[in-house]
């Protein structure tokens, strides 16, 4: 899945049209409440630094305290799948977006 820290913990803007357009009342900011500390402290591979990274954390912990019962886990394995899943899907919709857009402003300019 996608990194956020891959190259940075900051927001990467590759967008070549506002991100706003189209929201009147803005959008959601996405943000991650584990620091970085807590995340190299954590041994956190760099691939899985994303905003799914809290629920990591939670599933890590839980196997952790469980071990070796990691069965008991399956909740928060859930819910970070489930992240994962919903960060796919709004990348994807962004991507989609920027393409439909492009595809406009191409458009727009033959005519």
């Amino acid at each position: 899945m996608g990194s956020v820290s891959a190259k940075s913990l900051e927001e990467v803007n590759d967008y070549k049209h506002d991100p706003l357009e189209g929201f009147p009342n803005g959008r959601k900011p996405r943000e991650i409440k584990t620091t970085l500390e807590e995340m190299e402290s954590a041994k956190i591979p760099l691939d899985k630094r994303d905003y799914c990274v809290d629920y990591l954390m939670k599933y890590l912990g839980c196997r952790n305290e469980k071990y070796p019962w990691v069965y008991k886990c399956h909740h928060e394995k859930h819910e970070y799948l489930h992240c994962q899943y919903e960060d796919y899907l709004i990348r994807m919709k962004d991507f989609e977006r920027e393409r439909r857009l492009e595809e406009r402003a191409a458009k727009n300019e033959n005519h």
